[in-house]
Parts: C-alpha cells; structure tokens; sequence
C-alpha cells in the first residue's frame, strides 16, 4: 500500500512574513532544527518558501543578514503538494524540479511542509518493516 505525503509531512509549519530579516528566519529555522519556512505574503506573491539554502545563497554573495528580507530571497514559484499525494509522486516533483521541500496545502492553506528527509525516513521505515515482515515469514 503506497504512502502517502500526509504520513510524512511535518505538521509543525514555521510561518513567517515577508519582512523578516534573514537573521530572524535562521534563528527561528534554527531553534525549530528545520531547513524552510513558509513565507505568507498576502499583499503580492501569496505563499513561498525560504529554504536553508536560500539564506546559504544570500550568506555566500557577501549580503548581509540583518538588511535582506525573506520577500527578497523567497522562492514564491512554488509545486505545492496535496496530503493526498503519493511519497512517489512528492518525490518525482522534487527531482523534476530541483528543490528538497514541498508546502503541503488543504482547500489552499499551508498545513504541512514534506521535506526529502521525510520521505526517506517513511521509506526506510517501510523498508525496514518489510524486510523483518519478509524474514519473519520464512520457516525455520
């Protein structure tokens, strides 16, 4: 039985608005040990994603933390993904597009991010279960 994005995602969604400073989104990112934040800006772009990656980008061109905004580094053209969802069909969007995090939205609001971690943790646990599942069944 395939699983599904839902079973994977964390529910625990770190939001913050465009104005936020990099620094701010680290230290919050940070504290909550997760690599995104979803980024609600309802004057312009709607929903995005600042990633780890995002702040490295901004970090590595000399930028400063404390004066670049979330709205200027947010990723706002985004593949969300649907609870309903296979892992599979999550994962192939990743890859097709190039990114480690997808927003999970529910009648257009943000109620989840599944990240590649998540994914690969709920496939090595059904790995793992399936293997013991498989010796188990083997006579002695």
């Amino acid at each position: 039985m395939p699983m599904h994005v839902k079973d994977a995602m964390s529910t625990v969604v770190l939001t913050i608005g465009p104005a936020h400073t990099l620094r701010q989104a680290a230290q919050l990112m940070a504290a909550r040990r997760i690599g995104a934040a979803v980024v609600l800006d309802n004057d312009n772009s709607g929903i995005g994603i600042l990633t780890e990656r995002d702040i490295l980008n901004s970090l590595g061109a000399g930028e400063n933390p404390d004066r670049e905004t979330a709205q200027t580094h947010t990723t706002s053209d985004v593949v969300f993904a649907a609870p309903d969802w296979t892992l599979d069909d999550a994962a192939d969007a990743m890859v097709r597009g190039g990114f480690r995090h997808l927003i999970v939205l529910n009648d257009h609001e943000p109620v989840g991010v599944v990240s590649v971690r998540d994914i690969i943790r709920c496939w090595s646990t059904t790995t793992e279960r399936t293997a013991t599942e498989r010796a188990d069944a083997v006579p002695a």
